[in-house]
């Protein structure tokens, strides 16, 4: 059985200086650890918001690394520093706008703040990207939102195959 590899990627200066501890990242891992059942692994980076570094950073999980999900944390705001989505979008070939706006919907549940980020999601080769917001607690609202369709999308680009305890997170995949 082939293992998933899932990229992590929190964008933040202050925990790529080692200021803030990155609470993002753990709670994405975390996340995965509860509700897939197949073997995975996660390859996690720690960068500054600075949109090469983020380009770059999301063409090696994609192209080196072989990770057919990257979920991406932080840098999805309006302040002049979130560059998260230009990124996200300078190295993807498809947009998949219909994640951010369910994630921001969800978000809208709990917080009128929601409104302000910025989250988008698209296609690089065979690698999907999640951008997630930064607030851990608002992690598991979106990925919990958003996950149902994540696994079919990554089977329609050919990576590999993510499967969920249904009790956690069911899936939809086509009959």
């Amino acid at each position: 059985m082939t293992i998933a590899r899932i990229g992590i990627l929190t964008i933040s200066d202050r925990a790529s200086r080692g200021e803030y501890e990155d609470k993002g990242g753990p709670a994405i891992r975390a996340w995965f650890t509860r509700v897939l059942k197949n073997p995975w692994e996660a390859v996690a980076l720690v960068i500054p918001d600075e949109q090469p570094l983020i380009e770059a950073a999301l063409m090696e999980l994609s192209d080196i690394e072989g990770c057919s999900l990257i979920v991406t944390t932080g840098g999805t705001g309006p302040a002049p520093r979130d560059v998260t989505p230009e990124a996200t979008i300078a190295v993807c070939e498809k947009m998949m706008p219909g994640f951010g706006e369910l994630m921001r919907a969800e978000s809208l549940k709990f917080v009128p703040t929601a409104i302000l980020s910025r989250q988008t999601a698209g296609i690089r080769g065979r690698s999907l990207i999640v951008n997630l917001p930064g607030k851990p607690s608002a992690i598991g609202d979106c990925l919990n939102a958003v996950f149902p369709a994540i696994p079919y999308c990554i089977d329609l680009i050919g990576g590999a195959r993510l499967e969920s305890d249904p009790e956690q997170c069911k899936v939809f995949r086509p009959a």
